[in-house]
């Protein structure tokens, strides 16, 4: 859309984001390169990974714990 000669304001409109989530992402991302945000991503990812194994442990504790009292 910059290409076309818009302006970030009339980009960001059209895209619907609003100008203080606009000027949040470019704070947080503009400087990265694009090997720096696809390792950022990737990191993500296996975060939510870790997350959720984590979570799954958790449920597998509580679970054996009231077996072994004998609460079923």
């Amino acid at each position: 859309m910059r290409a076309d000669g818009k302006t970030v304001a009339e980009v960001i409109v059209e895209l619907g984001i609003s100008q203080p989530t606009y000027n949040r992402w470019r704070n947080k991302y503009g400087m990265m390169t694009v090997a720096e945000l696809k390792k950022l991503r990737a990191l993500e990812k296996e975060n939510q990974r870790l997350k959720s194994i984590v979570a799954n442990q958790a449920l597998d504790i509580v679970m054996l714990k009231e077996l072994a009292e004998g609460n079923w």
